[in-house]
């Protein structure tokens, strides 16, 4: 049986491989899986409404692959859909070769919700030098980030120049489904990620569709009890790096932050930008970034 210090060891030796692939954007993942054959290219026209969803449906229940909408009949974009519907490829988005790879990094990351502690001044000392090791989960800004390459102010922006996907009969409108909403909280230094969807009500407006226990949905609470009155700084970040979005759909202790886990995962920093419109950070490769505010008088 091993102790509790070679536990560690061999978890953040795991932790922090150098031999994995990196994927500092969801560009870089892409050209990998088209290299792996992994991605299809689909050129003819395709309807957001209905359309992209029942194929990306079928795709996903034969364990295709991950599907690029070049020419949206809505929109002017492209589409990603599929992207992370096999155990392979949510592997793969963190350098793992194979599901197998994934289950066994998902039980060595399970010391940090249970993490042992030190028996000893001297397993004190060996555990710091590990956890040294664990510096990359601190992201880094950058100066010039891609995500804003392009800044469209908000009077000119435009919400139906996005291929903004309608999914299923019964939803009530046209539906961002996933974005990462980044938010934080009046007494929280760490921003919150969670993947909430977003109804379009107009040409620069929408609904922030969450429930009231989810992360931002708090976040949103305590801001209007501390801060009455005032509106809440949003972002939602649309195709951003595989790591972050992995995430931001993993149950994290509320004092990690889902940009350091990200850079846990990648075993690289997490690269981020600090908005224009107000101080949230969000991925800094991110494709699309929409920055706004939720208006405390207009709950519904």
């Amino acid at each position: 049986m091993r102790r509790p210090s070679q536990i560690i060891k061999s978890t953040l030796a795991s932790l922090t491989k150098e031999d994995r692939d990196v994927y500092h954007s969801q560009r870089e993942f892409l050209q990998f899986l088209e290299r792996q054959g992994e991605l299809k290219r689909i050129q003819v026209p395709v309807s957001p409404a209905f359309e992209m969803t029942e194929i990306c449906h079928r795709t996903l229940k034969a364990a295709g692959p991950a599907l690029l909408f070049e020419s949206p009949t809505e929109g002017n974009f492209p589409v990603v859909g599929n992207l992370y519907g096999t155990e392979k490829r949510v592997a793969a988005t963190i350098g793992l070769k194979s599901a197998a790879e994934l289950r066994k990094f998902g039980k060595q990351l399970a010391f940090l919700k249970s993490p042992v502690l030190p028996k000893s001044a001297g397993d004190t000392v060996g555990k710091l030098r590990e956890f040294r090791k664990l510096a990359h989960v601190n992201p880094i800004e950058v100066e010039e980030p891609p995500c804003q390459e392009v800044i469209i102010g908000k009077g000119d922006v435009d919400l139906s120049e996005l291929p903004i996907q309608t999914c299923w009969p019964d939803d009530a409108g046209k539906l961002i489904t996933f974005g990462l909403v980044v938010t934080r909280g009046p007494h929280k230094q760490r921003h919150n990620i969670g993947i909430y969807r977003q109804q379009v009500i107009g040409r620069n407006r929408l609904i922030m569709r969450w429930l009231h226990h989810r992360g931002g949905a708090i976040d949103f609470a305590e801001f209007k009890a501390s801060h009455p009155g005032e509106r809440f700084p949003v972002a939602v970040a649309i195709g951003a790096d595989p790591a972050t979005t992995l995430a931001a759909v993993t149950p994290l202790p509320d004092s990690l932050s889902e940009f350091e886990f990200a850079g846990l995962l990648r075993g690289a920093k997490t690269r981020i930008a600090k908005c224009v419109s107000h101080d949230l950070i969000v991925p800094a490769t991110a494709e699309i970034v929409l920055e706004g505010f939720i208006e405390p008088d207009e709950m519904l």
